[in-house]
């Protein structure tokens, strides 16, 4: 009878408790879904000049999307051109090292790429880049 009673014991202590790890993973996980950059969409569906001189541009806040018809897009919705100065105040005093990218489409007028860049240099934004697709 004895002998059962300790065989049973070390029994149990056999399995390891996975409790404790179980619980570091959880905090680990959410502090990775806290701590995550999100990636940014403009709202709308773009096809971007090629470019064999394109760079990629680290620690971009701002973009601004220009469709083919002349609509601009900021954080997914439909804003007018005199909208973007008082959107881009707005996000750059939310991330005050962030740059403007302005991802226009292909089939976009002139016009309107400088208005937006106009708008954003009145801002007080001077960092602007051009988004494109590169041709290497």
């Amino acid at each position: 009878m004895r002998r059962s009673l300790i065989s049973q014991a070390v029994e149990e202590k056999d399995e390891p408790n996975i409790t404790p790890m179980l619980d570091v993973v959880f905090i680990l996980l959410i502090f990775f879904i806290v701590t995550a950059n999100f990636i940014k969409e403009p709202g709308l569906e773009i096809n971007r000049p090629d470019s064999e001189t394109a760079e990629v541009t680290e620690n971009a806040a701002i973009l601004i999307a220009i469709g083919s018809a002349g609509e601009i897009y900021m954080d997914g919705r439909r804003i007018d051109v005199r909208q973007v100065k008082a959107n881009v105040i707005r996000m750059i005093a939310e991330n005050p090292q962030g740059t403007v990218v302005i991802q226009a489409d292909e089939k976009s007028t002139a016009d309107t790429i400088i208005d937006v860049m106009d708008e954003v240099r009145e801002a007080g934004v001077m960092d602007i880049s051009i988004a494109s697709e590169p041709n290497f």
